[in-house]
């Protein structure tokens, strides 16, 4: 949601649709819309979140804009700088940070690099449990763990095409 009001004022209808299954952000991370709306009460409860004015709108009265304060700024920006934890979180909360980063003309290098490094360790520990598992579904849980952190590996490496013209072809 910081993310969304740092690009611009929105207000909850405009979050709502962007963070529907189909919209901008809704395709990496979705929320219904009464989340959205809850979401930002929160934001603005917590001090990071304001408004910032109002827009006129057809289908019923005027809609207040929302705009992250100083405090949200800081919090977006800390968040989208601290790599992820798990591997699992690659998928959803990784790749909302590099939407963010990269929508707002931000180099996502700098987070790529510290997300190799949060999973190296965790690579080379699972490895060496996978030599440690018991063998059936001990060592099969393993090597799907060694195998989805390389995946994520092979991605972290990769990502930097992505931002290059032309990027599409190769592979």
């Amino acid at each position: 949601m910081l993310g969304l009001l740092a690009e611009e004022p929105r207000h909850g209808f405009g979050l709502a649709k962007a963070m529907a299954a189909d919209g901008e952000i809704g395709r990496v991370w979705a929320l219904s819309t009464p989340l959205v709306y809850r979401a930002l009460s929160t934001l603005q409860t917590k001090g990071m979140a304001t408004i910032a004015g109002t827009e006129r709108s057809d289908l019923g009265p005027q809609r207040q804009l929302i705009r992250p304060t100083e405090e949200g700024r800081a919090s977006l920006a800390g968040w989208l700088s601290e790599p992820v934890g798990h591997v699992r979180d690659t998928r959803s909360l990784l790749m909302l940070k590099l939407a963010f980063i990269v929508r707002s003309g931000g180099d996502p290098a700098p987070l790529l690099r510290a997300q190799e490094e949060v999973f190296r360790p965790v690579l080379e520990r699972f490895q060496e449990q996978v030599e440690e598992a018991r063998p059936g579904f001990d060592r099969m849980l393993m090597l799907w763990r060694v195998e989805s952190v390389r995946a994520a590996m092979a991605f972290l490496a990769r990502a930097p095409e992505a931002m290059l013209p032309g990027a599409a072809g190769r592979g």
